[in-house]
């Protein structure tokens, strides 16, 4: 570890982990001065502290040789702020349990030691990290959290006992158990921060077996068949927008089953030869390895483009013209979740139409994946196309459909009425 004190002031070292004083000249105050914060350099992720200080640019250069009572002042409360955050540092990399989470979730414990603190910890660095959709995820758990405890709850406070009452709370709030699993992994990811950091002991720790198990939830899959898809995209009722929302569904269903928000933000620039080439969204933050998705642009994919993509086809122009590129995260994330919102009550209107179960725009995407393995693709290939990062986790993806169809097919040896 080297620690020294230079023209950024104070600076230290742990192996991939850097710590220095900074002055943040990217917004300037009236008074013509800048923040002093404290920035944390991790696998080439910056995060920034506040020291509650600030400097001018010839203030900050001369402060390193200062000698006047006022600028050692200035120097003195920058390295308490410095040290604080650096003692944390050096203490989690010791454990080799440094994350900014971790980070975060101890710095809190300075002035508040509660869930709730840790919460508003995460969600401050998804937002910082422009994760729209997981923050507003633990937005809204956190708000439940609150509606059910308030917002003084301890670490020490979350047993096992709890958590099962926080889940009776909700059921009679006729939470569904997909929900319910969705906010208790929200705190399971906390207090394993918590853990880490060293808030709470091993032997606090309130899952597990034996423990608090979390349900699991299973959200109603439905993958249509060949023939529902065929009477889906051929279905018309004459208007405009109906077409385009079925094709964009079918489009989705086409390009491997990509999601909406992926959809939407491909760009000219992702068609390479005769293919699509794109990551998810979803998984590229957290895969250690990023595996780029290749689609076949097949003749139905092209007209979908030639009808209701950007005219303006420059390589930086969205394909699908609802994004324009510069829109917050928060503006993008309600662009889409209203397209998506249009695009669902359209194909339940045609789903009515033609006679079979309401679906969604997810339905695209668990049909891709099932025709292809009726089809008898190999699960390597099928697994590769929908960009999971391994087989077992296509083989349960695809197990819950098969069951259906188990079920469907076992029906089938006591229909005598229809022999």
């Amino acid at each position: 570890m080297d620690k020294n004190i230079h023209n950024a002031l104070f600076n230290s070292a742990y192996g991939g982990i850097t710590v220095a004083s900074h002055l943040d000249d990217r917004r300037q105050t009236q008074d013509g001065k800048f923040p002093v914060k404290i920035r944390v350099t991790y696998k080439r992720e910056r995060k920034y502290y506040s020291t509650g200080k600030k400097a001018s640019q010839k203030e900050w250069d001369y402060l390193p040789t200062a000698k006047n009572t006022k600028y050692l002042q200035l120097k003195k409360d920058i390295k308490t702020s410095f040290d604080l955050i650096d003692d944390v540092v050096e203490c989690l990399y010791g454990n080799g349990e440094f994350s900014f989470d971790a980070l975060n979730i101890r710095l809190s414990k300075g002035t508040s030691d509660t869930l709730i603190t840790a919460f508003k910890a995460k969600i401050e660095s998804l937002e910082t990290e422009g994760r729209v959709g997981t923050k507003l995820y633990y937005e809204i758990a956190m708000k439940s959290i609150i509606a059910f405890k308030g917002d003084t709850i301890k670490f020490s406070d979350i047993t096992p006992d709890w958590l099962r009452r926080y889940e009776s709370h909700m059921l009679k709030e006729e939470k569904a158990y997909t929900t319910i699993g969705m906010y208790m992994r929200a705190i399971r990811a906390i207090i394993n921060e918590a853990k880490r950091a060293g808030i709470i002991k091993e032997s606090q720790y309130p899952f597990g077996k034996d423990k608090y198990e979390i349900p699991n939830g299973k959200g109603r899959k439905l993958a249509l068949t060949m023939q529902q898809i065929k009477a889906v995209v051929s279905y018309s009722d004459g208007s405009e927008t109906t077409e385009r929302y079925r094709d964009l569904w079918f489009f989705s269903y086409l390009c491997n089953g990509i999601n909406f928000c992926d959809m939407l933000q491909l760009k000219y620039s992702n068609i390479v030869g005769d293919e699509i080439c794109f990551f998810r969204q979803k998984t590229i933050r957290t895969s250690k390895d990023k595996n780029e998705i290749q689609a076949t642009v097949t003749h139905e994919m092209q007209a979908i483009i030639d009808r209701w993509g950007n005219p303006d086809k420059l390589p930086d122009s969205f394909i699908f013209p609802y994004l324009q590129g510069d829109e917050t995260p928060m503006q993008a994330k309600k662009i889409i979740a209203d397209v998506v919102k249009r695009v669902n009550k359209k194909m339940k209107n045609i789903a009515k139409a033609i006679d079979i179960v309401g679906f969604s725009t997810y339905t695209a995407r668990h049909s891709y994946a099932t025709v292809l393995k009726r089809s008898g693709a190999n699960i390597a290939y099928i697994s590769e196309s929908l960009g999971h990062t391994d087989l077992k986790t296509t083989e349960n993806y695809l197990a819950s459909f098969e069951k259906e169809e188990r079920k469907k097919n076992a029906a089938l040896l006591t229909n005598f009425d229809n022999q």
